[in-house]
């Protein structure tokens, strides 16, 4: 029996398949975690774990690269060209040397968003090469 003051679990599951449909889904929520998982209040500016763990110094910038090379292995999986994976991997890396940077790092959080590149490129793809996997956003 469920009592009012008793916090409810979260029915949260991602998809485990090798499909491109359960790859973008993943990759999705990724980006959207990593990027955009809730707004600054007073500027409206959406914000993610990459700005907020990025905050502690290395071992935040460890964490959001691997995060970021995540998405990359995930676009290898689903067969992106070299050309393709390596601009996703200089996004990464370019984040990642911005964000080693004291205090200016922390602002390129907000500004280069590489994990929002790399999900452009992903969609890309997918719409072109797996159009079944296509979600209207509305």
């Amino acid at each position: 029996m469920d009592t009012p003051n008793r916090p409810q679990k979260l029915n949260f599951q991602l998809p485990t398949g090798t499909d491109p449909a359960s790859v973008r889904a993943r990759v999705e929520t990724v980006e959207m975690l990593l990027e955009r998982s809730m707004r600054v209040p007073g500027v409206n500016m959406p914000i993610g774990l990459d700005a907020i763990v990025g905050l502690i110094p290395i071992v935040g910038d460890i964490i959001t690269t691997a995060l970021g090379a995540y998405i990359v292995w995930e676009a290898r999986n689903l067969g992106l060209s070299k050309w393709h994976l390596t601009r996703m991997g200089a996004n990464v890396a370019f984040d990642t040397a911005i964000g080693l940077i004291p205090v200016v790092g922390d602002a390129a959080d907000f500004l280069f968003r590489s994990n929002s590149r790399n999900l452009r490129i992903i969609k890309k793809h997918l719409d072109k090469h797996h159009p079944e996997t296509r979600v209207i956003e509305g």
